[in-house]
């Protein structure tokens, strides 16, 4: 924090309080500066520059569009600092439950409506390469490096076609959409009106209907009844006007599903071996129910459930 401390006494900023706010997934770092009724973020991104322009282009993005993303009052590009809007400490997570998580998915599944009319130009694009890429990392640092197996030849073999059967699905979609791609409620803040502030979203990309929609509702974090996941999922498809079956929706929506969550298997074992963040390890349990249900649900995906439930259970 000295290095910080010393750059805030060549801003607007130094005779503000500097305390910890949080820390993400990534090697970034935020801290609240206070004074009086004021209060901002610094987010520090020093050890993780090439995150910024991303985030910088991305935030004008959303704001051009109506979506709250915080606004930047300060950033220092060459030393990684920003300043930026404080949307307070509560985020969905914290307030989400059994008696109101319809009413907030409802409001949420809106945001996702209106940040799909996002300016998504020369953005990268989530296509069949990255699709897989994402995937192989359950394979390398969930099933290898965290439960020590060695697969054998039939196994990869049945890990390659269930993924392309999986790729295949999410593609058959409307595609070339504005993706925040981590749409869940710990990225969704509760603000001091009651308005839910966006956060975390510079990895934006250009992909598919559901991606945000399935981050949001089958979230790594908290989890809901099938059947009322399934009645919101169908009513974001009629909010869009999205002229398709009930099943074929759904199957959509599930399979992208399991894009996301066989990603996260491995993104969160890579947390805690790579990146000493053992926390994640806590919430993979709920990620792996979430695949092997959903994927037992599937011709194209059962033999998958049925290894996972194998080698984990």
């Amino acid at each position: 924090m000295d290095k910080i401390q010393k750059w805030l006494q060549t801003t607007a900023y130094k005779d503000f309080t500097l305390s910890i706010a949080s820390a993400d997934a990534s090697f970034r770092k935020y801290y609240r500066l206070t004074k009086s009724e004021q209060s901002f973020i610094l987010m520090d991104s020093s050890l993780e520059m090439k995150s910024l322009k991303p985030f910088l282009d991305i935030t004008q993005r959303l704001l051009t569009q109506g979506i709250k993303a915080p606004h930047i009052y300060l950033q220092d590009l060459e030393r990684g600092y920003l300043i930026l809007e404080d949307f307070g400490d509560t985020n969905l997570l914290d307030i989400l439950n059994k008696s109101n998580f319809g009413e907030f998915y409802t409001k949420a599944m809106s945001e996702i409506i209106t940040m799909q009319k996002t300016d998504s130009s020369a953005l990268a694009l989530y296509d069949a390469d990255f699709l897989h890429f994402e995937m192989d990392l359950m394979k390398e640092w969930y099933l290898q490096k965290n439960l020590s197996l060695t697969l054998n030849d039939a196994e990869k073999k049945l890990l390659e076609t269930t993924l392309k059967s999986i790729s295949k699905v999410v593609l058959s979609q409307p595609q070339g959409i504005f993706v925040h791609r981590d749409f869940h409620s710990r990225n969704i803040m509760i603000t001091a009106n009651n308005d839910l502030g966006v956060i975390d979203y510079q990895d934006a990309i250009c992909g598919s209907l559901t991606y945000d929609l399935v981050s949001l509702l089958k979230d790594c974090y908290i989890s809901f009844e099938r059947a009322d996941i399934e009645k919101l999922a169908l009513s974001f498809r009629d909010n869009k006007q999205i002229t398709v079956s009930d099943s074929e929706f759904l199957k959509w929506f599930d399979f992208t599903g399991l894009q996301r969550h066989i990603k996260v298997l491995g993104v969160f074992s890579r947390l805690s071996i790579r990146d000493k963040k053992d926390g994640y390890l806590q919430d993979i349990p709920l990620v792996l129910s979430y695949t092997i249900e959903t994927a037992s649900r599937y011709e194209e995906t059962r033999k998958l459930a049925e290894f996972l439930k194998r080698v984990t259970l």
